[in-house]
């Protein structure tokens, strides 16, 4: 049945699912509200909205990190979040407001508003979340300087690890143990504690979502009118990722990157960063330089400065056909 969800769903659904409580929210979700009322405290406000249309699994969870991902990679706090949750039927807003609810709050960050909605022309659940959060300096990821060198936390392929495993995992030859592992690549999609280690240290940072590391990286070249030189090689790719991208035939740097932050930082800088993300217990790796030059990303010798299109589209789009 299309249209808004009713009273009694927003109120058991979705009115007590905000995730942390913020006194600087004057106005929050509540029925008949159409907007929310913030008292921001002084700093530069960042703002960042990302939908989330083709996992089939915890839109939710993903819609709240990818959004606030982006502005913790701009040297930002998350703080506030809208949702905007397009539906299929009311079996969908249960399991999508509580992975909203668990993913703002292990973050610290108060859904404020959006709008619930009942679509009858869709076939999955999609979800779009903007993210607001507050900085003394803003990290742009156009920032990038000659000189600088190119830390990777974590490494490729987290998000598109989960996705692999939990949409097409029963497809693919990949022992179940190792599926179950992957799976749970979803818990660690958030960047909030990686952009808050590196970005005293940081000129640029980017995170990696749709394309993956190499998208990445060629937008941060773009923004930043710099060459990036890249050693594959130097890629944290995990054993988990290697296994099912090898199943599936995609390559680990071109598939959903959510899980990992890309940062530049001065060659003085380097050590001091990477210690201060291994205090905030996040693994990163050394995977480059920035040079003078047109903007393209060189990896191991190859020139790439296109687009790139993510390797899972034609799974998806297969799926939909059978």
């Amino acid at each position: 049945m299309p249209g808004k969800a009713s009273p009694d769903d927003l109120l058991e659904h979705v009115f007590g699912r905000t995730g942390e409580v913020d006194e600087t929210v004057l106005c929050g979700p509540a029925y008949g509200e159409d907007a929310a009322a913030i008292e921001p405290p002084e700093g530069i406000l960042v703002v960042s909205s990302d939908p989330i249309s083709l996992a089939a699994s915890a839109v939710g969870r993903l819609g709240v990190h990818v959004a606030c991902n982006d502005v913790a990679a701009s040297g930002a706090d998350p703080r506030w979040l809208t949702a905007v949750l397009l539906l299929t039927d009311e079996e969908d807003l249960e399991p999508v407001s509580r992975d909203i609810d668990a993913a703002a709050g292990e973050i610290g960050a108060t859904v404020v508003g959006g709008h619930t909605e009942y679509v009858d022309a869709i076939e999955r659940p999609i979800v779009v979340l903007t993210a607001f959060g507050t900085t003394d300096r803003f990290v742009p990821t156009g920032g990038a300087e000659p000189g600088d060198r190119i830390l990777l936390t974590t490494g490729a392929a987290v998000e598109g690890t989960a996705i692999l495993a939990s949409d097409f995992g029963h497809e693919l030859d990949v022992d179940p143990e190792v599926r179950e592992r992957a799976a749970a690549f979803l818990e660690e999609v958030s960047v909030v504690a990686d952009g808050r280690a590196v970005r005293e240290h940081a000129t640029a940072m980017h995170d990696p979502t749709e394309g993956g590391v190499l998208a990445g990286l060629i937008e941060l070249a773009s923004a930043s009118d710099v060459q990036l030189t890249v050693d594959r090689n130097a890629i944290p790719v995990r054993e988990e990722t290697r296994q099912l991208c090898e199943a599936a035939g995609v390559d680990p740097l071109r598939i959903f990157g959510s899980g990992a932050l890309l940062a530049t930082v001065p060659a003085g800088a380097v050590d001091e960063a990477l210690a201060a993300l291994e205090a905030a217990d996040v693994p990163a790796a050394t995977i480059g330089t920035v040079e003078a030059g047109e903007p393209a990303l060189v990896l191991d010798g190859e020139r790439l400065v296109d687009p790139v299109t993510d390797d899972l589209y034609p799974l998806w789009e297969a799926a939909d056909r059978s």
